[in-house]
């Protein structure tokens, strides 16, 4: 279905749409809503008929130079070469291109930020810009160099450039990268387009680098959120845990929404479970050190990795929703300056302003950098656990499967999952609170949002896998416990979760595996959602 923009009634699903392939390997069209265009048009024929000639007031980036050269005028003569030398002027970008996904999502939001009708580009230009998106021709954008200040100035040079058909730009058609101009030849269409006024500063203005990495790493981080209540059911059965720590009673003496749903998700998931019972814990495991037949001692409470599951969780789940209110807020709104306006007289006015600024973007991704870090060093304590009998009450050491010695199991998992929980410590650092002035101080205060969105996506991309570790390593402990436990069935959630994980990955248990293939195949069942769709048709939608 085609993804009509407006500029008021984008969410972050449709950028999804658009800017990654479905299940077929096709993207999702996009369109521009047919009222949005007579709007774009009206005002632009405005502007074309007041405001294009050399005695017009001074009207910033429309007349005028830009930063500290904003007093002076540019002719109408000057125009066209203005607006490419603008263009040339901020396509400063440096480093490794950003992905297919982020590029096109780039695209497609600021094409709807001039959906919104503020920003007084040619309609051309609006449509240009989608066509190319339809078409398949991704600029080559490299990913460094923007501050999130006066927008994502050369990032959306870069972009601007490829769309115009510069000489000098780049863009992926077919997957092979190339010349700007031959691949917008190939493509069908007219590799020279010229640029009116404001449109280069209508292209390069707005922290929408910023917003694409953003809207990305936000949809990914909500998918999340309940494979890791379900990763932490499967250990904790595992372990043969105790549920009391998720009773109602106790969540509403501290009446948090987020952990109080989280507390629901567990006990869904675990509705049923016999494994996390004294019974259950009497069963002597297989590096359990206590003699067949000696009761357990009683569990009483869990480490906190366990038990305190719905107050780090569920904090996450809160700081998602805050996250996905800015960008949504974002990826409706007028970003670049000055914003055209109308008057109620017949006529518009230009006034500048500041919303190019990334600051919003900037705290909302540090935000969900540290939500996220912290969801996947719970879930990562959790997994340590699994490989360690003197933690995990018993299970195999390293959830070792065959001869001991010959094979080594798990541990060295556990290692490459503490390998991403201390990067996401470092990148989790916020980069919103820094600021370097720049352009002779005309920019004293910048967002550095784009950094922020960057290691935010790393952030929850390193989460994923994770997460997929935990899911991992608990189907192997519940598998090489089974024959000793089978008469203490897991919870109903759980029982889903294990099927859809042993359906795709057999349990390992002669030690002869490529462990990075194993931890693929998990990542990819993250990804897919497979194992949140079992176990809600077994149990019901999770919250």
């Amino acid at each position: 279905m085609t993804v009509k923009i407006d500029g008021a009634k984008l969410r972050i699903g449709d950028v999804v749409r658009v800017a990654r392939p479905n299940g077929k390997g096709r993207f999702e069209k996009a369109a521009l809503h047919p009222q949005a265009r007579e709007r774009i048009a009206a005002t632009r024929d405005y502007i074309d008929s007041h405001w294009m000639h050399d005695d017009a007031p001074l009207m910033y980036a429309f007349n005028t130079g830009v930063g500290l050269f904003k007093d002076q005028r540019v002719l109408i003569a000057d125009m066209a070469e203005y607006q490419r030398k603008s263009v040339y002027a901020h396509a400063t970008g440096v480093g490794e291109p950003f992905p297919e996904d982020v590029t096109r999502a780039m695209m497609l939001l600021r094409a709807n930020a001039f959906a919104s009708n503020y920003s007084g580009p040619r309609v051309e230009l609006v449509e240009r810009l989608i066509d190319f998106l339809n078409a398949g021709l991704h600029p080559v954008i490299p990913q460094k160099g923007s501050v999130g200040a006066s927008g994502d100035l050369a990032p959306l040079a870069h972009m601007a450039g490829a769309v115009c058909g510069f000489d000098e730009a780049e863009m992926v058609y077919k997957e092979r990268r190339m010349p700007a101009r031959e691949a917008i030849a190939k493509a069908g269409f007219d590799p020279d387009f010229e640029l009116g006024a404001k449109d280069a500063s209508a292209l390069i203005n707005g922290s929408t680098a910023s917003l694409a990495l953003g809207a990305l790493a936000t949809y990914d981080a909500r998918r999340l959120l309940k494979q890791a209540d379900i990763a932490m059911c499967l250990s904790l059965e595992a372990m043969r845990g105790e549920l009391a720590a998720f009773d109602p009673r106790v969540h509403k003496a501290r009446p948090h929404p987020g952990q109080a749903r989280i507390a629901r998700n567990l006990l869904r998931i675990l509705d049923g479970s016999r494994r996390c019972s004294q019974a259950a814990r009497d069963v002597v495991f297989p590096d359990e050190a206590r003699q067949p037949g000696t009761p357990a001692s009683p569990r009483v409470q869990d480490v906190y990795s366990l038990r305190c599951t719905p107050q780090v969780h569920g904090p996450a789940v809160e700081a998602v929703e805050y996250v996905e209110r800015i960008i949504g807020t974002e990826m409706n709104s007028a970003t670049d300056n000055p914003l055209i306006f109308d008057n109620g007289e017949g006529g518009y006015v230009s006034i500048s302003g500041g919303h190019f600024h990334g600051q919003y973007v900037a705290q909302a991704m540090d935000f969900l950098a540290i939500a996220m870090a912290d969801l996947g060093a719970i879930s990562e304590r959790r997994l340590a656990r699994l490989i360690d009998p003197t933690m995990s009450y018993g299970l195999p050491r390293n959830l070792l499967a065959g001869k001991r010695g010959l094979n080594t199991g798990f541990a060295t998992v556990q290692c490459s999952m503490s390998a991403l929980v201390m990067e996401n410590r470092g990148l989790a650092t916020p980069g919103s609170v820094d600021s370097i002035p720049g352009k002779s101080n005309a920019e004293d205060h910048v967002s550095n949002s784009t950094w922020c969105g960057r290691k935010a996506r790393t952030i929850v991309e390193n989460v994923e896998q994770i997460i997929a570790g935990e899911l991992l390593m608990a189907a192997q402990a519940l598998t090489l416990v089974e024959p000793v436990a089978k008469d203490y069935p897991l919870g109903k959630g759980s029982t889903a979760a294990f099927e859809a994980i042993r359906a795709v990955i057999p349990p390992a248990l002669d030690g002869d595996r490529w462990y990075a293939t194993e931890m693929r195949q998990a990542l990819e069942l993250v990804r897919s959602g497979a194992v949140v769709e079992a176990v809600e048709n077994a149990v019901g939608a999770l919250e």
